[in-house]
């Protein structure tokens, strides 16, 4: 194009704009640009301050509840085996009471040895303390039982013939196996 016509759309559109004009307009786009990035600046800061606040938050209540699981795991452990305690007073009551008895006949003494013997059973049993009795004949374990010795025997090799001693378990776990023999191989 030619200055002419350049000039005449110029002139169309409101006249060619003077240096001051378009330094006027380009200031007005530069101050409302630099608005709008402090406009977003702030909006970003708030988001900032409510995140590390957030965040803050959080941590404290991570703290607070590691602090809490500490303070359970710690009382546990303190006093988990109160439970347990309670649950053997009767038997030593019994045991007192019966050595309290002066001219008490075998039957008698037999009795009250039975009759705490059922109460200790059932201490244990109510805290989950079970004895491990296989039965003849049944497989041996090695994470039930500890074998003592191998015997000849008529059954099959490898299977409880006696037990010595019983085991106990608590919750699933061995806390004594049982002593036994098992049959030796033919």
């Amino acid at each position: 194009m030619s200055d002419s016509k350049e000039n005449q759309q110029q002139a169309m559109a409101g006249g060619p704009m003077s240096p001051e004009e378009l330094e006027a307009a380009q200031a007005a786009n530069d101050a409302e640009a630099l608005a709008q990035a402090q406009a977003e600046l702030a909006a970003l800061k708030a988001k900032s301050a409510d995140l590390a606040d957030q965040f803050l938050r959080a941590k404290a209540e991570a703290e607070n509840a590691r602090r809490r699981a500490e303070d359970e795991v710690s009382k546990a452990r303190k006093f988990g085996i109160e439970s347990f305690a309670e649950s053997l007073l009767p038997v030593a009551d019994s045991l007192e009471a019966g050595l309290a008895i002066k001219d008490a006949t075998p039957e008698q003494i037999r009795e009250g040895a039975e009759a705490t013997l059922r109460q200790l059973s059932a201490a244990l049993e109510r805290n989950k303390v079970l004895a491990i009795n296989p039965p003849a004949g049944s497989k041996f374990d090695p994470h039930l039982h500890q074998a003592i010795s191998m015997v000849p025997a008529d059954q099959e090799a490898n299977t409880v013939v006696s037990v010595l001693q019983k085991g106990y378990s608590i919750a699933d776990r061995t806390l004594r196996p049982a002593l036994v023999t098992v049959a030796a191989p033919k």
